[in-house]
């Protein structure tokens, strides 16, 4: 020891003496310094793994030390017994079992945590000894505690029992058994529960029994469940929990019980134990009742867990029995009462929510039948379903203005995921009942509208709209007769709210197809949403819808598009949306613009980003300072925004069924793309740009990202900017590289590789990043990962996309070849990723490509080499399907080479790891030799391997895998 009182950062192991547990104890609980803290915490979970645990912990449990120091003991015990199993000679069991049976009597009357710990000791010691060499367990585990215990009063001893009975199951859901002894295990507890049951009836039927004795036997139930007791054994109990449920003390543990055992997947094979389930939940309805007359959330909450359990897991079976159609359509209407409980989710009721999978099941039940037998449910269960839709939608109204505004924001959350929840609920349930529900729909809404006399509320309103736009959104409604007249009810709605407002924005983006079809009716619902963009509160449901509509219907848009381009500036101009929003609005403006004649197009460009390139002139003149850095970013992601979706060659997206290719309606106008137009006119200025924040990755990112996004969308129209960005993506990487702009190169390599014209630039920026790349590797990679994965796909790219750059001269194959190997040895796994997928790109071309072949002849070796170092041990375990991948590849292509190499390279003892034999190594090499055409099968060779190699062959982490 350092100093009295202080445990050593380093303890020998003689150190784990009972004093000394004491004061590392101490020091955990009370030092104020959080070193010595840690200290300790360290110091202690090594004492109790020690050998000397056997002695420190029964010292630790004597009646005079305080609880925290008993604990401790009882948790080293626990650990012991758990994880070190093994050690424990075999004559010594029944000691063991003796001494944990006397201290649980002594504690039955002490610490509770103390007292729970003893009895997760037993429990382990138990499952561990069962069935053979201590059979009846739990039947001695009981007769010990019924017979007369020393002093202590039956009370205690019979909680003492009961915690015992309860933590064995759960203990036995977390022990770490083998599966084999899993198996065994299991069936010899399911074969003690004969001793359990009666106890536990007993024990609840007695009228005498405290509550807490009676608590204690619902929780102990609950645990027994999860061991799949068939419900026909413990009916008799699930019975007596219906009895508890009016008693508030045991009302929690009860419905727990209850929802563990009819939740059980086999319980569903006992149809009359469940049969006569139902009336007794039908039975709870008078005490839910009051319940929701006394505002007592948590009695309606249990009783509708039970009630939703019932249904949610049984009805299949319940369905089934035809001749109780009546009782189970009166617990379909009782779980209707639940879903439309009265309050708002979630401040004055948080019940209904859990209703809502019930309906999916029952719904998906019913389908699932035969069309005769589902005729018949049908017509009992659609005019419940038509009800479900009112219910829903009366429980995703908002409540009053005044009471929304009182919410906190994180109840305002939950009731947006709510209502999200209802329309997925909605959307699933049109299923059922087809266009009749928007029939339905449309004709409240339209009675709504336009009656005079009743002032109706804007809550109603957009319930109804919330309902539709659920539909609309994600099913195909082109064929419904009623969109016109909704189109034509909109305008009409008195939109005095946000929320509505929003609705209203959602329900006409989810019609843009509609519209695309019926382009009449664009001019009843455009302006509305031209107005929206103007309001900041509803700055993502109006910037959405515009983008829908622009992509949707573009070809029906030019009449509308000066007024749009207008409406869209000013509002960019204002600042009124945040970046986001602003960069949606400007994929709007691509869609819209794609669609305009070419010098229509031109002329809508210059006036929407010249304001922007006059500010960008601005700033490239200032000295960089992280303000305008943020400006400069906004203005370069905007540009790359607006060309992502500028395309002009006209596409029909597909035909009607789906099936033909896009076909080009038309030629592309001649002359150059106007994104072309605008780069070659921009491009001085981006250079200026770059010249000045070379050194900051997320600008060069977003100046990437303005060319990338172009190359995607213009594909061979970028041709005439080629030469210019290969040029200056050179001068970028040579002066600081950095992964964006080695993105942009494979983009550029993958378009424009192949062809003649565009070779030579091409070639030439391949060939200087790839020097420069090289010679970040000679002065140390690991700093940058992130490069040497881009620098790896781009090698992948050339190599897939053209071959005869690795012809060149200036180009060295053997370094990028090296560079490969020692990227293999990366710990970021997309890195190594990216480099087994060059390594595989490369592999096929030794027999066509004479520099690749003659570097993988003289350094193949280094290669397996590396592979297999990531195999034994040395990578993630999530990258074997890539190495195998390698392999199979050399397999494929070096066969003859491979042999010789997997011989040398698994000749040194200890490579690629100290676990593995000679004999095992060879079985290896064979193993993946053989295997030439299945590629999944040497998968599963490198998988089982590196589980040798890494000693978790046969584990549990094994099973994982």
């Amino acid at each position: 020891m350092e100093t009295p009182g202080r445990i050593a950062a380093t303890p020998d192991a003689l150190d784990f003496t009972v004093e000394n547990v004491e004061t590392a104890l101490h020091q955990l609980y009370y030092d104020p310094n959080i070193e010595n803290k840690n200290l300790a915490q360290k110091w202690l979970m090594q004492a109790q793994v020690s050998p000397q645990a056997w002695q420190f912990c029964w010292a630790l449990l004597s009646p005079e030390k305080v609880p925290e120091i008993q604990y401790f003991g009882a948790s080293a015990l626990h650990t012991k017994i758990s994880r070190y199993w093994s050690d424990i000679p075999t004559d010594q069991y029944e000691s063991l079992k003796s001494q944990l049976f006397s201290q649980i009597a002594c504690f039955s009357s002490g610490s509770k945590m103390v007292l729970t710990r003893l009895c997760v000791a037993l429990a382990s010691l138990a499952l561990n000894t069962m069935p053979e060499a201590w059979p009846g367990a739990v039947a001695e585990m009981v007769r010990v505690f019924q017979e007369d215990g020393g002093g202590v009063d039956g009370r205690a001893r019979c909680l003492a029992l009961l915690e015992l009975l309860t933590v064995l199951p759960e203990e036995f859901q977390t022990s770490r058994l083998p599966q084999y002894r899993k198996g065994q295990v299991r069936g010899a507890l399911g074969r003690e529960w004969g001793s359990v049951c009666p106890l536990l009836q007993q024990l609840l039927r007695r009228t005498d029994s405290p509550g807490a004795v009676k608590a204690r036997v619902l929780r102990c139930l609950s645990s027994w469940v999860l061991l799949d007791v068939p419900l026909s054994e413990s009916e008799g109990l699930v019975h007596d929990c219906f009895s508890a449920l009016p008693d508030p003390e045991l009302f929690d543990t009860a419905v727990e019980a209850i929802v563990n055992a009819i939740s059980q997947p086999d319980s569903q094979r006992y149809v009359n134990t469940l049969l006569k389930l139902v009336p007794q939940v039908l039975a709870l309805q008078e005490q839910l009742r009051e319940a929701v007359q006394n505002g007592d959330m948590e009695t309606c909450h249990g009783i509708c867990r039970i009630v939703v359990t019932l249904g949610e897991n049984h009805s299949r079976t319940l369905l089934e029995q035809v001749d109780h159609w009546q009782s189970f359509l009166a617990l379909v209407n009782m779980i209707m009462f639940c879903t439309g409980i009265p309050g708002h989710y979630p401040v004055n009721e948080t019940t209904s929510s859990l209703t809502l999978t019930f309906w999916y099941t029952l719904q998906d039940e019913i389908m699932s039948f035969e069309s005769d037998k589902q005729a018949v449910y049908l017509q009992v269960y659609r005019p419940v379903y038509f009800q479900l839709v009112d219910v829903l939608l009366h429980k995703a109204q908002f409540p009053s203005d005044q009471e929304y505004a009182s919410w906190s924001s994180d109840e305002k959350e939950q009731f947006r995921i709510y209502r999200v929840d209802i329309s997925d609920t909605l959307m699933y349930v049109y299923e059922m009942l087809g266009s009749e529900l928007l029939s339905n729909l449309y004709d409240k809404l339209g009675r709504l509208l336009t009656n005079a006399e009743q002032p109706t509320s804007w809550q109603h309103t957009e319930a109804l709209l919330y309902g539709f736009q659920s539909i609309a959104e994600t099913i195909d409604v082109n064929y419904s007769d009623v969109i016109p007249g909704l189109i034509g009810l909109i305008p009409r709605i008195n939109i005095n709210n946000v929320q509505l407002a929003d609705t209203v924005m959602f329900t006409i983006g989810a019609l843009a197809e509609w519209l695309a079809d019926h382009p009449v009716m664009l001019s009843s619902v455009l302006p509305l949403v031209l107005q929206a963009l103007g309001n900041p509160d509803l700055s993502v449901s109006s910037v959405s819808t515009l983008k829908k509509i622009c992509r949707e219907c573009k070809y029906d848009l030019p009449q509308y598009a000066t007024n749009i381009v207008a409406v869209s500036q000013e509002v960019l101009i204002k600042q009124i949306h945040k970046t986001s929003q602003c960069m949606w609005l400007m994929q709007a403006l691509g869609f819209l613009l794609s669609a305009l004649p070419v010098e229509d197009i031109l002329r809508n460009l210059h006036s929407l980003i010249t304001p922007y390139i006059q500010q960008l002139e601005k700033l490239a003149d200032e000295t960089p300072n992280p303000s305008n850095k943020l400006a400069i970013i906004h203005i370069l992601g905007l540009l790359s925004n607006l060309f992502t979706t500028l395309d002009i060659s006209k596409q029909d997206d597909e035909s009607a069924d789906g099936s033909a290719p896009p076909v080009k309606t038309a030629p592309p106008p001649p002359g150059p793309n106007p994104v072309v137009v605008v780069l070659q006119q921009v491009f001085a200025l981006i250079q200026t740009v770059l010249s000045k924040w070379l050194n900051d990755s997320q600008v060069v990112e977003a100046v990437c990202a303005i060319f990338e996004k172009s190359v995607k969308t213009l594909l061979h129209d970028f041709a005439p900017m080629v030469s210019q960005l290969s040029e200056m993506l050179g001068q970028m990487y040579s002066t600081i590289p950095q992964a964006s702009a080695l993105d942009l190169t494979r983009q550029m390599v993958h378009i424009f590789a192949s062809e003649t014209d565009h070779f030579p630039p091409i070639k030439a920026l391949f060939e200087l990043v790839t020097s420069v790349t090289l010679s970040i590797f000679q002065q140390g990679p690991r700093d940058h990962p992130d490069i040497v994965d881009s620098f790896m796909q781009l090698q992948a790219q050339a190599l897939k996309r053209k071959p005869d750059l690795f012809l060149s001269e200036s180009l060295d194959v053997k370094a990028v070849f090296h560079c490969g190997v020692l990227s293999l040895k990366f710990p970021e796994a997309p890195t190594v990723k990216s480099t087994c997928l060059f390594f595989t790109e490369l592999l096929p071309h030794c027999s066509d490509v004479p520099p690749l072949a003659r570097v993988v002849q003289e350094d193949g070796k280094l290669l397996v080499q590396a592979v297999l170092e990531g195999i034994g041990g040395g990578a993630s375990r999530s990258l074997m399907d890539q190495f195998a991948d390698v392999l199979f590849c050399l397999n494929k292509h070096c066969f003859s080479l491979l042999a010789v190499w997997l011989k040398e390279a698994l000749q040194p003892p200890g490579f690629p790891s100290s676990r593995i034999t000679a004999e095992q190594k060879d079985n290896f090499s064979h193993q993946i030799l053989r295997e030439r055409v299945n590629k999944r099968r040497v998968k599963d060779i490198v998988k089982e391997f590196t589980l040798l190699c890494r000693g978790l062959h046969g584990t549990e982490y094994a099973a994982e895998y």
